[in-house]
């Protein structure tokens, strides 16, 4: 329980390996919620609760709501032997894990920030759990932190990586595009966090676009590098990487002897990470536009808290069950020869779409096959229609992620946020709030932080039925 760096490379490992008794809870979404829950023996089951700072709203909320849970099923005194804590010393975590008895707490190290934390306690906690050969596991690694060690560039894999994505960015390469051996996809999602929240800031970013289908090298533009990460005898990539290659694209071919070795991957692009961030002359270890976020979001819990409801909001359309927001700004500027339809309004936010711009589809939504597939072919949708470079998150996964760069880095993104309503909502104990709440205001406080930054944002909310507001979104398309 817990999230961004704290939660997506235990989500590696589990996905990596196979580990399907390890499950991962990132949202406050509380259909996903009840999800995972309705997974677990809440008698047998051991639940870790990672947050550096320890006040990080989503892993406490997570907390209390499964505490209650397994003290209503064994008793309260016995509660505290199923949870142990990874956070870092002296935290909020820690004074809770102590009052409640927590069975251990595994302390972080404080200088190592939460998305290079995959080889600290963050990451090992959770492989140790899952029944890795942990020794083995850091072994290896250490082979990939030894070879970073070298001063001649040419020869240390971190710093000529991390030398070519400076450079390609100062080149207008702004956008890593990520595949990777289906064996270990799930890598993609922990680069994306890396890369993103690392050098998106000061009006500058690399944007990492991951899992989108590849193209012919003729339909890209000139403002992507490309990264192939593959298991070894894994040839599927070659013709792309080759076309590519031919066309005069930028391209990094990674080959891993096995998917043991992917603990040398983590460490390879953290110090690339860290490399690129020096060229760009940004500080790849500070995420400064995630508070923002934050704020936005605690204010509205905190007004929920003194008046029992969310603050109102006006659509400024509204039609077949949909509802759509943004700014009044954007929002004129759409209307004008748009027509007074869905179809028109959508059409009309596609169109500002420009070379060099990304598109970004922010789902605040239950993350399951069926939802991302329709996801999925919205964005396919758009590459189809644009030509240019898809992202797709879950909220509020990726505030913790790629969300630092989409408010601070380059204004050359384009967004489509997507709520709905909650069939059903959970409540969060000790708190006024449920957990449909706090994703309400996490959503708008994203949301409103993106206009406050002149984004070009809308948001689409669809009721209850979020399957069939996908597809009508996808047609509409």
């Amino acid at each position: 329980m817990g999230m961004g760096g704290s939660s997506l490379c235990p989500e590696v490992l589990a996905m990596t390996f196979g580990k399907a008794n390890f499950h991962i809870l990132d949202s406050t979404v509380p259909a996903q919620v009840k999800a995972v829950e309705d997974k677990l023996d809440l008698t047998t089951t051991l639940f870790i609760v990672a947050s550096k700072s320890g006040s990080t709203l989503e892993p406490n909320c997570f907390k209390q709501y499964f505490f209650e849970k397994v003290a209503e099923a064994v008793g309260r005194e016995n509660a505290g032997k199923q949870f142990i804590a990874i956070t870092d010393p002296g935290s909020k975590m820690e004074q809770v894990a102590k009052d409640d008895s927590f069975r251990h707490i595994f302390y972080g190290k404080p200088q190592i920030g939460g998305r290079f934390s995959a080889l600290s306690a963050f990451g090992m906690t959770a492989a140790t759990a899952m029944g890795l050969d942990v020794e083995s596991f850091l072994t290896n690694s250490k082979e990939m932190v030894d070879a970073c060690r070298v001063e001649d560039v040419t020869a240390n894999p971190g710093a000529l990586l991390g030398l070519i994505l400076g450079l390609c960015h100062k080149h207008g390469r702004d956008k890593l595009t990520i595949f990777t051996s289906p064996e270990i996809h799930d890598l993609g999602a922990w680069m994306e966090q890396l890369v993103a929240e690392s050098t998106g800031k000061n009006g500058v970013s690399i944007i990492p676009v991951d899992r989108e289908p590849i193209l012919a090298a003729a339909k890209y533009g000139d403002d992507r590098i490309f990264a192939f990460l593959s298991l070894k005898g894994d040839t599927s990539f070659d013709d792309a990487y080759n076309e590519l290659t031919s066309a005069g694209h930028p391209t990094a071919k990674i080959e891993l002897d096995s998917i043991n070795n992917i603990g040398q991957e983590f460490f390879r692009w953290e110090f690339a990470t860290a490399v690129a961030g020096s060229v760009m002359q940004i500080n790849p270890f500070n995420q400064p536009d995630v508070e923002s976020a934050k704020i936005e979001a605690r204010k509205i819990t905190d007004e929920y808290e003194q008046t029992g409801s969310l603050p109102d909001e006006q659509a400024f359309f509204e039609a077949d069950g949909v509802s759509l927001f943004t700014g009044d700004d954007y929002a004129t500027k759409m209307a004008a020869g748009a027509g007074n339809s869905l179809q028109g309004i959508l059409d009309s936010h596609l169109a500002n779409v420009a070379s060099g711009d990304y598109f970004a589809i922010l789902g605040y939504i239950e993350m399951n096959t069926e939802t991302e597939a329709l996801l999925q072919t919205i964005r396919e949708k758009v590459i189809a229609r644009t030509g240019i470079a898809t992202c797709l998150g879950f909220g509020p996964r990726f505030l913790h992620s790629t969300g630092q760069a989409y408010k601070g880095g380059a204004n050359n993104g384009v967004f489509l946020q997507i709520t709905s309503d909650d069939a059903f909502d959970l409540a969060v104990p000790g708190q006024k709030y449920a957990f449909g709440v706090v994703k309400s205001a996490q959503s708008r406080g994203d949301f409103q932080v993106l206009l406050d930054r002149g984004r070009r944002a809308l948001r689409v909310h669809l009721g209850a039925d979020i399957k069939s507001g996908l597809k009508m979104l996808s047609d509409l398309i």
